[in-house]
């Protein structure tokens, strides 16, 4: 007993520290936020002598029609909204596809979607431009500066882990309901739409979380594809504006973060449970 106790109490001081470590950035941002410009210079680790003053630099940020950043924001939901409704169903269709399909092809088509995973992003950038740029003069349809150069790009570089997820967890849905429903009647879209889909919404809040998180916070793609100064500006590419060559408005940057936060740190806790029976749920078959 005493053995176990002992490991007991150094597991919880370990998952303590961890914490600690963890959510000390959260904190360093939360006090930040409600410091002036010269409080934070001088104390960035202090608390604020007014909490009031986030209220300041919430209204500051919102309203500001230099700084963009309501437009940002609505911008940012759009992304994310419509890269995270096209990942899911499209990931969902090609895997249970992938799944059900039993041929070199489709072994092949599944292991190049799992190599894609490990190509770096810093190499392909350059020629996504390019290639963008040629589809553009080729075909007018505007690629870049635009919502649909920016979906499709995140489309493209999420499919890979969101195939690899899902198409570890329909491996568990047992065959014999889709052979049942085709004995019924259904179609083969009627089996994937009534029986398997629904059957998925466990994994599919994990890969909204993943990719969410990544598609909110990301600054590199926005800033290739959209760039700086356009109409279409993300939250990341906003709070960049904070930083000029000369002067950096710490605790306007600070305050942006921290809205930019909230949204998915709500997001994740409501859908914590879902991610972690998602995640257990696709290992065991």
């Amino acid at each position: 007993m005493t053995i176990r106790r002992s490991t007991g109490i150094g597991l919880f001081a370990i998952a303590l520290a961890l914490f600690a470590i963890f959510f000390f950035p959260f904190w360093m941002v939360l006090i930040n936020s409600a410091k002036g410009p010269f409080e934070i210079t001088n104390d960035p680790l202090g608390l604020p002598a007014n909490w009031g003053d986030i209220l300041g630099n919430i209204v500051k940020i919102w309203t500001s029609p230099n700084i963009m950043y309501q437009s940002s924001f609505f911008s940012s939901i759009v992304i994310t909204a419509g890269s995270l409704l096209l990942l899911n169903l499209l990931s969902a269709q090609a895997a249970w596809v992938l799944v059900r399909t039993h041929t070199r092809s489709s072994t092949l088509i599944f292991t190049a979607f799992v190599a894609a995973m490990v190509i770096p992003f810093q190499i392909v950038m350059f020629p996504l431009l390019s290639w963008f740029r040629t589809v553009t003069d080729l075909t007018g349809l505007r690629l870049l500066r635009s919502f649909q150069g920016i979906l499709l790009a995140y489309v493209g570089f999420g499919m890979s882990q969101s195939i690899f997820m899902f198409h570890g967890f329909i491996k568990s849905i047992p065959l014999e309901l889709e052979e049942a429903a085709t004995i019924d009647g259904c179609t083969r879209a009627e089996i994937f739409w009534r029986i398997v889909f629904p059957i998925l919404k466990p994994i599919q809040a994990t890969v909204l979380v993943l990719n969410g998180i990544w598609i909110w916070n990301d600054y590199l793609l926005p800033l290739l594809i959209l760039g700086k100064g356009n109409a279409i500006m993300t939250i990341p590419l906003a709070i960049s504006n904070f930083a000029g060559a000369y002067v950096k408005q710490w605790d306007l940057i600070m305050t942006a973060i921290l809205m930019a936060m909230v949204p998915v740190v709500v997001f994740f806790l409501i859908a914590q449970k879902s991610i972690i029976k998602g995640m257990v749920a696709g290992s065991i078959k």
